[in-house]
């Protein structure tokens, strides 16, 4: 009995598995450093990201309506199988409103090592065949990484037996101090489509992007390394991707949305990783895989 009672005090339970808001339910990992993060199964929603002095390093509307089928607003939600409004689905896809599973025989994932992590199934339902005629296995871990880091790593299967295309994404909207405060850095002499004007083509030629406005740019073929610089708070956020070719830069600024809370575009920013120029190709029974890794460093 003793030898069970220390067995099971050196491997604590992987989640908490406990009801959120609205009595959604959420899976809550821990480390044993005290770092953490949270992901509801509803959109497969990850939605805290904590480190070891328990400071949230993500941002969470103070608005955010967790009734289904309305998507959650912050966190890190995921965009498939189409991104925004690049195709005749709605916008962002839409297994950001399903209800996922745990996976509990996921597959072999060769990958960082993580000291606490959780996995995810959705697989397509007959209501998704209806609007998307294609059969998917979308399998996703999450895991905190021993410095902490948080990765998400997606893998879609084509469960099909016919060929099909799709655009995909993160969309993680991480803390900040100020929006005014912050620089996004590694996106320099790359061309991007200005979604605030219909997807127009530009060349960046700023060493790093600041903000003072409204923003929404699409940039292709971004490097898979990139920097959030935040100089009120001391600290840089390094995001690395992928996967994922291509990175969407955003902030409403003051622009009305429903489920923010009007200051609330001043303690975020999305930088987010995406598949859009080149929409991925997946022949019956491959996979696809993307990763999304985000780390928080001192300095600024």
């Amino acid at each position: 009995m003793l030898v069970a009672v220390v067995a099971m005090a050196a491997h604590p339970p992987p989640f908490e598995r406990t009801k959120g808001i609205n009595g959604l339910e959420k899976l809550i990992v821990r480390d044993r450093r005290g770092r953490s993060f949270e992901v509801y199964l509803y959109g497969g929603h990850v939605t805290s990201w904590k480190n070891e002095k328990g400071e949230e390093l993500l941002f969470l509307s103070t608005k955010a309506i967790f009734k289904p089928p309305t998507p959650i607003r912050g966190g890190i939600p995921l965009l498939f199988p189409q991104y925004s409004s690049t195709g005749p689905l709605p916008s962002h896809g839409f297994v950001r409103q399903r209800f996922w599973e745990i996976d509990t025989k996921p597959p072999p994932l060769p990958s960082h090592p993580s000291s606490a992590h959780v996995d995810l199934i959705l697989k397509s339902s007959d209501a998704d065949l209806k609007i998307w005629p294609h059969k998917f296995v979308y399998r996703l871990r999450v895991a905190l990484g021993h410095g902490g880091d948080l990765t998400l790593t997606s893998r879609v299967q084509n469960a099909d037996v016919k060929q099909f295309s799709f655009t995909a994404g993160l969309h993680p909207y991480f803390s900040i101090s100020d929006i005014s405060q912050i620089q996004v850095e590694g996106l320099q002499n790359l061309n991007y489509l200005d979604q605030q004007k219909n997807r127009t083509r530009f060349t960046d030629n700023a060493k790093f992007i600041t903000f003072n406005s409204q923003l929404d740019r699409l940039y292709l073929r971004a490097p898979n390394k990139l920097r959030i610089v935040d100089r009120k708070k001391k600290k840089t956020i390094m995001v690395r991707k992928e996967g994922y070719a291509d990175a969407v830069v955003w902030t409403p600024w003051v622009k009305k949305v429903s489920d923010l809370g009007v200051e609330d575009y001043k303690r975020f920013v999305a930088v987010e990783p995406v598949a859009v120029e080149k929409p991925i190709i997946l022949k019956p029974g491959q996979v696809w895989k993307g990763v999304l890794q985000v780390s928080v460093v001192p300095g600024a």
